[in-house]
């Protein structure tokens, strides 16, 4: 009987079992993220660069469809989406580990950059069929540097953040960033657009106002080779914007800045008159919208008129000049009495009637959205009320968060799951479950595999917590 009191008292003083304490998640987040990057450096990577998706057991891979480990991808989430986790990582924690895993995955870059200075989807280490022509001799005849899905501007801006991490001090590195930055600034059109592509500098063409065609766009004035013709296809504009944003703050020379302004001069002549005052896929010479690929008809586009404004309110913001807001507010009052029933926005409304433009199977245009192709996003999300907080904020002269990063507690119920779900040999393990993927592998569901978008999203996650928790 005179046992049980202590016992009782040693109970009620012990501490209840409770979630890890932030300096022990600190531990265990600054261990997942090295066992991560261990495995992704030493057992994924091909010559220090990496394509989309690998069965765990890495036996095989995809990009855009099947790969081999002669073959890396450029375009995100690929090599250079990898490369920028090393280097958050890096940052974060100051160990050498992830920027000597950055440099290498920086010189796979290097490998692949083409003669005209960009790069393409893919980077082949051995002989392929219309393989890159690139810089360092090696390769094909394709020498096409290509903007389309953020490729060449994934690239540069990966190289520009190992050529500052690493002190600007490894020659091949910073020549092949100047390099591309410079044959970026040559294909920009003197309106300051861009085409999807360049092999050479761009001819000039004297700047003027968005219009509609006097013709019949349906039959008339397609245009095979699309790419050569400025576009903003994909979110271009905001990619090519980090980019000069980037070069600007990395090397503060004017020369980048002067490009993104002129990005914006393009961007504020391309918005079309009354009575739709948004944004084309894609233009010609002429500032008429015109076809780009057989399911992208000449039209004003839900999603890329979107890019335009946010990459317009950026541009205003850092440029200093409040002129690139002045298309904003007419493009938010069109648009919102352009939404679907659904609250979304669609990727193409027909030009002066603004009905709601499909394809059908046989790639027929139709008003019907019930048997559209389901390789493209015929519908998008509408982001107009974020758009005109960002608009507001702008005009006001409200300057931006000092840190839109997340706060360590906020931060804390990511980083258990991410150190829990990471296994023994280092890997984060998807399953599939049907959704859409970058590359549309045809994964069957209930498939497993690992990811490198997971794999850099859950890397930056710890790597954020761990900056926060200095």
């Amino acid at each position: 009987m005179s046992l049980r009191f202590p016992l009782l008292a040693l109970c009620l003083l012990a501490p209840p079992l409770r979630a890890a304490e932030p300096a022990d998640l600190r531990a265990e987040a600054t261990k997942a993220l090295k066992s991560a990057a261990t495995f992704y450096r030493t057992k994924v990577a091909s010559r220090g660069g990496y394509v989309y998706y690998y069965t765990p057991d890495l036996k095989q891979r995809w990009g855009e469809g099947v790969a081999t480990e002669a073959t890396i991808f450029v375009q995100p989430p690929g090599t250079p989406t990898v490369g920028m986790a090393y280097l958050k990582a890096f940052a974060a924690t100051g160990d050498t580990f992830y920027r000597d895993a950055a440099r290498e995955t920086a010189e796979a870059l290097v490998y692949g950059q083409l003669q005209s200075g960009g790069w393409t989807q893919t980077i082949h280490f051995e002989k392929v069929n219309r393989m890159g022509k690139y810089r360092n001799g090696k390769g094909g005849n394709w020498n096409a540097s290509s903007l389309d899905d953020g490729q060449t501007q994934a690239a540069l801006v990966m190289l520009m953040r190992a050529d500052r991490a690493l002190g600007f001090k490894d020659k091949a590195i910073h020549e092949a960033t100047t390099y591309g930055l410079d044959a970026m600034l040559k294909a920009q059109f003197q309106s300051g657009g861009f085409p999807q592509i360049w092999t050479k500098a761009a001819e000039d063409f004297v700047a003027k106002p968005a219009k509609y065609p006097d013709y019949d766009w349906k039959t008339e004035g397609r245009v095979k080779n699309y790419w050569d013709y400025p576009t903003l296809n994909d979110g271009l504009a905001g990619t090519v914007a980090d980019v000069f944003i980037e070069a600007h703050e990395t090397y503060k020379e004017a020369k980048y800045k002067d490009a993104l302004a002129k990005l914006g001069d393009f961007l504020s002549l391309a918005q079309m008159p009354d009575p739709q005052p948004g944004w084309c896929q894609q233009y010609s010479h002429a500032m008429v919208p015109i076809w780009a690929r057989k399911f992208e008809p000449a039209a004003i586009t839900g999603w890329e008129s979107q890019d335009a404004m946010r990459t317009l309110i950026r541009i205003a913001r850092y440029t200093g000049e409040k002129k690139y807001l002045e298309p904003i507010p007419k493009a938010l009052a069109y648009f919102n009495k352009s939404l679907l029933p659904d609250g979304r926005v669609a990727r193409f409304y027909e030009l002066k009637t603004n009905k709601s433009l499909y394809m059908n199977a046989k790639y027929e245009l139709t008003y019907d959205d019930g048997a559209t192709p389901g390789h493209y996003g015929w519908k998008q999300p509408a982001g107009f009320k974020q758009i005109e907080k960002e608009y507001d904020d702008a005009k006001s002269g409200k300057p931006l968060a000092a840190s839109q990063a997340r706060g360590a507690k906020e931060l804390e119920p990511e980083v258990r799951r991410i150190v829990k779900e990471l296994d023994a040999d280092g890997k984060w393990i998807s399953t599939y479950a049907g959704e859409r993927l970058v590359g549309q592998p045809k994964f069957a569901t209930g498939f497993k595999y690992v990811s490198s978008e997971v794999f850099s999203t859950n890397a930056e996650t710890l790597s954020a917590y761990l900056e926060a928790t200095k």
